[in-house]
């Protein structure tokens, strides 16, 4: 899964990069309102990590100034991609201010990672229609919250890259992921990308799982059965 931090503090923004990175999935940083806008105008995420007391940054021309600024104009293109604001503004204005600009979640700081991360699924569960939180194909279930997989109910040890893999094509059963967008769910900004790493991920999840639970499209992408 590919999230966008949006967050001015270097110290806030270095710590959840990393911790997030640890967790298994593929995280960008902007610092100011303009960089925000002009990335998310132009690059496709999973989920938005936004704070609103943002700089307004060069290039901005008066257009966005903050965070609210940033996802009224991700709204207004009718970009739907989930937003979870996490600011240190509790006013209950600010929150009420927030979800009507179109956020998907508002969370104070400071906060607990654990927190965090399970509004993460949950905010992921509700745009992709999914009420369960486990996901289920062919004997073999991928718990999100603890990061576990069992095949016919044995537990299958993956590395944090196996299981966002994993986790990306379950998400969607049968939709065929091509290599370069499960890369983007693998690997963020000035991560190096080595050229068969797709395959061999994929390869050992086969071995792990079943040589034809993950099936090929060819010259197109990968994909479960439904």
């Amino acid at each position: 899964m590919r999230l966008l931090i949006v967050e001015d503090d270097r110290m806030i923004g270095e710590s959840l990069q990393r911790a997030l990175r640890l967790e298994g999935y593929a995280v960008d940083w902007v610092r100011d309102a303009a960089a925000a806008d002009g990335t998310l105008a132009s690059e496709r995420f999973d989920l938005v990590l936004l704070d609103l007391g943002l700089p307004s940054g060069a290039g901005a021309g008066g257009r966005v100034v903050d965070g609210l600024d940033v996802l009224r104009a991700a709204r207004a293109r009718h970009d739907a991609t989930p937003v979870i604001v996490l600011t240190a503004r509790d006013a209950r204005g600010d929150r009420v201010a927030g979800l009507d600009a179109g956020a998907d979640d508002y969370l104070v700081k400071p906060f607990e990672l654990d927190e965090l991360n399970a509004r993460i699924r949950a905010v992921v569960r509700r745009h992709a229609g999914r009420a369960e939180p486990l996901l289920s194909a062919s004997g073999v279930t991928l718990d999100p919250a603890a990061r576990r997989v069992t095949r016919n109910g044995i537990a299958v040890a993956l590395s944090a890259r196996e299981f966002a893999v994993l986790e990306a094509l379950m998400a969607k059963p049968g939709a065929v992921l091509s290599r370069t967008q499960l890369e983007d769910r693998l690997y963020g900004w000035g991560e190096e990308i080595e050229s068969n790493a797709i395959s061999v991920y994929i390869h050992q999840l086969r071995r792990k799982l079943g040589s034809e639970f993950i099936r090929n499209a060819r010259g197109v992408g990968y994909f479960v059965e439904p």
